[in-house]
């Protein structure tokens, strides 16, 4: 497979390009990474400019051409594919046409799994309750057969795209949530959304967030994201819940790379802790470049620096270096995704 990222085997990027939203876009890998192999792609021209921090989006973005766009129907092994690692599908840049393409692929290939994640909830759901939205994608992928017929594998030729079901259900929707305003932002929206799988990618997580009903948006009132149930509460015990989605998924993760910020090790297990209880499966997929001091000892007969050559830590935690720090929380791996 062609990407480091944990918990999927391939990224797809029909798109490219984003702009700064929220705390958790600061170290954006991706503006480095668009910025980087910009001058051999002519569609990354223009998504970054460079400043005394680095480089940072400029708020464009681009569509790719075909051979990118189609990738996944010339996969012919079933896959997990991360959706837009270097863009976000509902960026307000994204023509709805061209979302509207991207489904169509998603539809004609539906031996793969496509985990789409955005900070954008709000544009999420206005599109994906349009009354119109099957019918459009349906003649995306129409044209898309019609286009490309000697070019597509014989399954995407053949598909019969008129059964196509709404919601499709190879499609987990994801929205970011690195702290808990942006969780209590975005995660109603999510779970408002039509979606065969709804996940929340805390990463990088830069607060304790509260998912399980906990989280008060009031004294009266609490939404448990985790179980789906929202209603009255009495020092936070619920009375005649009304039922709703649930998220099916949580992965959380800290920061790495220049300027990354330390996530506080208990922010992770209480995250652990509240899928556990509800039966929601969590991945944990790193710590990042920071971890606790337990974490300082021999890995593969090479003895870490003494702690005080390490960075003063800040909430508990030293700069270990990604690779040291690894994805083991209270010594086990976390590593869980949904039926």
């Amino acid at each position: 497979m062609s990407t480091r990222i944990e918990w999927t085997d391939e990224t797809w990027n029909p798109t490219v390009g984003c702009s700064i939203v929220s705390p958790g876009c600061t170290n954006c890998y991706a503006m480095k990474m668009a910025h980087r192999v910009g001058p051999n792609f002519p569609h990354y021209a223009g998504l970054t400019r460079m400043t005394k921090g680095g480089p940072v989006w400029t708020g464009n973005v681009s569509t790719a051409p075909d051979r990118a766009f189609l990738k996944p129907l010339r996969w012919r092994d079933p896959r997990r594919i991360f959706v837009n690692s270097m863009s976000d599908l509902f960026h307000e840049g994204i023509a709805d046409e061209i979302v509207d393409r991207v489904f169509a692929v998603i539809a004609l290939a539906p031996h793969h799994t496509y985990q789409i994640l955005t900070k954008r909830a709000e544009r999420m759901h206005v599109y994906m309750t349009a009354p119109d939205r099957r019918e459009k994608i349906m003649a995306a992928a129409v044209n898309i057969q019609a286009q490309g017929r000697k070019r597509l594998p014989d399954y995407a030729r053949s598909t019969m795209i008129t059964a196509m079901a709404w919601p499709l259900p190879n499609v987990w929707l994801g929205v970011s949530a690195e702290d808990q305003s942006r969780a209590n932002e975005r995660i109603p929206l999510l779970l408002e959304t039509p979606a065969a799988v709804r996940w929340v990618s805390a990463e990088p997580l830069l607060g304790r967030l509260v998912l399980d009903g906990r989280n008060m948006t009031g004294d009266e009132t609490y939404w448990d994201f985790l179980r789906g149930e929202r209603g009255a509460s009495v020092q936070h015990v619920a009375i005649q819940p009304e039922e709703t989605a649930r998220l099916s998924w949580v992965v959380a993760g800290g920061e790495s790379g220049p300027g990354s910020r330390p996530a506080h090790p208990d922010w992770f297990r209480s995250l652990r802790n509240q899928c556990a209880a509800a039966g929601v499966p969590f991945f944990f997929k790193q710590w990042g470049d920071w971890g606790p001091a337990e974490l300082i000892h021999d890995i593969e007969g090479n003895r870490f620096r003494e702690m005080e050559e390490y960075v003063e830590p800040t909430n508990g935690m030293y700069r270990l270096g990604k690779r040291a720090a690894g994805n083991l929380l209270d010594g086990a791996k976390h590593e869980a995704w949904p039926a």
